[in-house]
């Protein structure tokens, strides 16, 4: 069983986001596919999207001003997966303010047992970016354990889960990542050159399948034309409305 997952928690994101990474996902998945959100409030999110409680990252309590949001992630190599929600099989996670432009049947063909983007701006590094990320379900628990037995080691040493993620299944022989052109950057790869982003739209490169916002905005903003860093102007991004819906 192919299972396409997510996770939402709090109120940066509200329903919709999980309900239009549904449709995409849906229109860009052939066959048969699970489609789970990992998620502390599950209103207003469409039927077909199954929901489960976030496992815990069991982050020390006794660490004054530690929280655990940089590193939920992990709890997508927890054994509850399998053990408490029943679930087997390959995994594909794909961050909520991702926008689906491609098919995505090769992501879970595309030999490995791990992948994920490569770091955008310092390729020499092995870390990746865990906006869209596959995994077997079950397989790679131990990424888990290992933080919760050396949290506060890792913690000093990684900023956040995907630094850490990257390096230790490096470390394991089991890092690959995507080829390059399926998950461009919208911030990087996808607004045209200054000047030229005053009078050319922003652009879906050629063989993108998954187009990924981190850093400056999300979808909507980027629809709208708006970007939270001064002096750095786009147009609207109208593409985006050919595929962000439900």
């Amino acid at each position: 069983m192919r299972h396409v997952v997510c996770m939402k928690w709090g109120t940066k994101y509200g329903p919709e986001y999980v309900n239009k990474l549904y449709a995409m996902t849906r229109r860009h998945l052939s066959g048969q596919f699970r489609f789970i959100c990992l998620t502390d409030d599950a209103v207003g999110i469409r039927k077909e999207v199954e929901c489960f409680p976030i496992p815990p990252v069991e982050i020390r309590p006794e660490l004054p001003g530690v929280r655990d949001r940089a590193w939920r992630k992990l709890t997508t190599f927890s054994a509850d997966l399998g053990d408490k929600y029943g679930l087997e099989g390959t995994a594909l996670f794909l961050d909520l303010d991702v926008v689906v432009v491609g098919s995505l049947d090769e992501f879970f063909t595309v030999p490995g047992e791990f992948l994920i983007i490569k770091d955008y701006r310092r390729p020499w590094r092995v870390t990746g970016n865990s906006s869209v990320y596959r995994w077997k379900i079950g397989a790679l628990t131990d990424v888990l354990a290992y933080f919760r037995e050396h949290e506060v080691a890792i913690r000093q040493k990684f900023r956040n889960e995907q630094t850490y993620l990257s390096d230790y299944l490096h470390g394991k022989g089991k890092l690959a990542y995507w080829p390059s052109e399926w998950c461009p950057s919208f911030k990087y790869h996808g607004i045209p050159l200054w000047p030229s982003n005053y009078w050319r739209p922003p652009f879906v490169p050629e063989g993108a399948k998954v187009m990924v916002f981190h850093g400056e905005c999300n979808p909507p903003d980027a629809l709208a034309g708006r970007r939270n860093r001064r002096f750095r102007y786009i147009q609207p991004a109208t593409w985006v409305a050919e595929h962000w819906h439900e």
